[in-house]
């Protein structure tokens, strides 16, 4: 898919026909010079494909004020089992829904997506702060989980775990990295009343473009020209890993600090293991959860990523993470949302379940297992949509979404 790439920017109609082979990086790049005061609510991770992000929800750092990618998709191109070529008029609108959010290779191939484009403010405000190692980091982290998901819409401010190494030991630090969609006076006024323990000053905050904005939150120069974007191998640095594993969990009642004190004890000192909140709150708790597949709306307070990382070569390191990761994963049980525990499909776990080769990947029952994680009441709509548009089941993998049995 890499080399359908094509972006077509309209500023007049607040849109754009973006093809699913483009990254994030290119897309950010082509609004950026047809405005400066649009933009588009997706991921931060600018070599992202659009179809893989899509096609999962599109899960960003504006998606408080604006919801997610899908909920911009206002027209599309698939090819379907049969090799037509549809839009969302010859498509018809069940199979549109599914594909803004049911996961990716299940319906077809989605060749473009249509985006409407959303208005940023001339002025952003980013920031990251630490919080200091020596003072109660569960306190910290308890009350975060209360402001992030209530704060204002203009605010997301992501939790992440830091070991940072320093004169040869680790350091064990909560870091809190955030983009304001406004001035940095705004926001540190705002988080002196709603989150003094943070202690914001404007001196940690940093005000820039929306574009640059995207090149800080890439980790990128954020000074530098947005061309840098357009390069598909930008972030791959000598501190990238050369594998990863990702595991997911949603959080609907705010963990105790007894309860955050033990998972910080359990994380502390594990190098290649951390762990993400992301909040949620604003727009995405006003947007209905049947809207698209993409179910974790109204109820949830924040998303929980799990990451492992590792360099060396063989099974013995592979082994080590991902024990780390399923150790952790069992341990959060009690703590996260339950009946289905839930899961972000853009994180494909198959540790959460998949469907076996010798029932030719079309057993609903195995089907419903991770697919009650990943979309909750949606599941049996896109199992109906996939038995309406693909009966033979061409479009398949470990995780796909199941056709209904022939007697149903």
């Amino acid at each position: 898919m890499s080399n359908l790439r094509s972006i077509e920017v309209n500023i007049e109609t607040n849109s754009a026909w973006v093809q699913s082979g483009a990254i994030l990086g290119e897309v950010y790049h082509a609004i950026w010079e047809k405005s400066k005061v649009h933009g588009f609510p997706a991921g931060v991770c600018p070599t992202v494909a659009v179809g893989g992000h899509f096609s999962g929800g599109g899960y960003g750092n504006m998606m408080r004020k604006f919801g997610l990618s899908v909920d911009h998709i206002v027209d599309a191109q698939i090819v379907d089992a049969n090799g037509d070529l549809l839009d969302r008029k010859s498509m018809g609108e069940g199979l549109f829904w599914a594909i803004r959010g049911g996961g990716g290779a299940s319906f077809g191939i989605v060749i473009s997506y249509k985006i409407e484009l959303v208005e940023v403010p001339e002025t952003v405000t980013v920031f990251q702060v630490e919080s200091n190692p020596d003072e109660g980091l569960a306190d910290f982290v308890y009350r975060w989980q209360f402001v992030a998901p209530t704060t204002s819409n203009d605010l997301f401010m992501r939790t992440t775990r830091l070991e940072q190494g320093s004169n040869g030991t680790a350091s064990f630090q909560v870091s809190i990295q955030a983009l304001y969609l406004g001035k940095a006076d705004d926001v540190v006024s705002l988080l002196s009343k709603d989150f003094p323990e943070l202690g914001l000053k404007r001196q940690d905050c940093t005000e820039m473009s929306w574009i640059e904005s995207v090149l800080w939150y890439a980790s990128l120069n954020y000074r530098s020209s947005p061309k840098v974007l357009l390069d598909r191998k930008v972030v791959r640095s000598p501190n990238d890993t050369n594998s990863a594993k990702r595991k997911s969990d949603f959080v609907v009642n705010p963990v105790s600090r007894e309860g955050l004190g033990d998972i910080l004890k359990r994380v502390a000192g594990q190098l290649q293991f951390s762990m993400a909140f992301s909040p949620h709150g604003g727009e995405m708790s006003e947007i209905p959860a049947s809207s698209s597949p993409f179910p974790h709306r109204a109820g949830n307070l924040y998303k929980i990523e799990y990451v492992g990382n590792w360099n060396e070569a063989g099974e013995k390191a592979e082994r080590a993470v991902m024990t780390q990761l399923r150790r952790m994963y069992s341990f959060m049980a009690p703590l996260v949302s339950k009946n289905p525990r839930r899961a972000y499909v853009n994180y494909r776990d198959l540790d959460i379940g998949k469907m076996s080769h010798g029932k030719g990947y079309r057993s609903y029952e195995e089907g419903k297992v991770y697919g009650m994680k990943y979309f909750h009441g949606n599941f049996d709509r896109l199992v109906k949509v996939k038995t309406e548009v693909d009966p033979a089941n061409f479009f398949r993998d470990e995780q796909s979404i199941p056709t209904l049995p022939m007697k149903l």
